[in-house]
């Protein structure tokens, strides 16, 4: 069979190790393997390649994504179109990492289409897998941060804010901030009453030289909303949020007079070459997704349930965002050890 390997929507660590592990897989059984180029640009514009046993060799290590990818996931309007570039590739089969809207902008082609899905986001929010892979390597970007940061806040006597990534979940925050254990931990799923954090931080200033909180770029006080630094039309996700770290630092230092900095990792959390944990999770999904192309198990993705790679039709992972419950046990192990969350 002909494959095409197409990456789509933000990168994550791992995208590359999805690539070498599908490609190596296929190739080893005799099939031919394409690179889609920058995603659903690739379809339209004709841009792929034949990858070989070359190509691919050491790939995993890299961040990224190695044929590019586009967070122009739209197909509205253009389905004749798309579906004729596809069409003129002659491909049997596609191979489609992404997250909820790049599977979205393909379901109007689950007839036409011969598709398996890698379920692909560092914000963990996608339903139907318990983890995603790159999601463990951005918590470790986030600890690794926190943890330094800390020797400048205690020599400087500050307050540091470290914005994370996560839209609307904070998985990310939550993660990375006890992985690090962070003082504070600021999530979308809990608006916070700035009334008791406020409590918070002037009893940490009796106690401590320095303090450090993990916000999720999703964060808000209750009564409030998120802060939408910008927005990306043509995206499905238009809004961009942004600027909760610099606001709450600014508010900390004027209400408590303890000197504040806010730092912003963005895309610092992609950029990192994955963790052993996000490399075997992709070594294991692309096993898994060659031999479900093998068996023409198609409509289905492989994703990780409860301690295994296994497969799901594609339709679970277009559910809404998968969010942090209240009850989360995650949640009470930060309670346990004294963090505001």
């Amino acid at each position: 069979m002909r494959i095409g390997i197409l990456t789509g929507g933000g990168d994550a660590p791992g995208l590359n190790g999805i690539i070498e592990a599908v490609g190596k897989s296929l190739i080893t059984n005799q099939h031919e393997v394409v690179g889609i180029i920058d995603g659903f640009e690739g379809i339209f514009n004709q841009n792929a390649r034949t990858l070989t046993l070359k190509d691919l060799y050491g790939l995993h290590n890299n961040a990224g994504t190695f044929i590019g990818t586009s967070n122009n996931c739209g197909t509205r309007g253009r389905e004749k179109e798309f579906l004729k570039g596809y069409s003129q590739l002659k491909l049997d089969g596609l191979v489609v990492a992404g997250g909820d809207g790049t599977f979205s902008g393909l379901t109007p082609f689950k007839n036409e289409i011969p598709l398996i899905g890698v379920p692909k986001t560092i914000d963990n929010d996608l339903n139907g897998t318990d983890i995603t892979f790159g999601y463990d390597t951005a918590c470790s970007v986030v600890a690794e941060a926190v943890d330094a940061l800390r020797s400048t806040a205690d020599a400087h006597k500050r307050i540091i804010f470290v914005e994370v990534m996560g839209r609307t979940a904070g998985w990310i925050a939550l993660g990375g901030g006890l992985a690090s254990y962070s003082d504070i931990i600021l999530v979308p799923e809990r608006p916070f009453d700035k009334t008791e954090l406020l409590k918070f931080i002037k009893e940490k200033k009796k106690q401590q030289r320095g303090l450090l909180c993990v916000v999720s770029e999703g964060a808000f006080a209750k009564g409030g909303a998120p802060e939408v630094a910008f927005t990306v039309e043509n995206s499905p996700q238009k809004e961009r949020y942004g600027g909760i770290a610099e606001r709450l630092s600014s508010w900390a230092m004027t209400e408590t007079r303890w000197e504040s900095r806010h730092v912003v990792l963005g895309h610092l959390q992609r950029s990192k070459a994955p963790t052993t944990t996000d490399r075997f999770l992709t070594l294991a999904m692309g096993v898994e997704v060659s031999r479900m192309i093998q068996e023409n198990d198609w409509g289905k993705a492989a994703v990780y349930k409860n301690g295994i790679v296994t497969r799901t039709p594609i339709t679970e992972l277009m559910k809404p965002a998968k969010l942090i419950a209240q009850d989360h046990r995650w949640i009470e192990l930060a309670k346990q050890l004294g963090i505001f969350i």
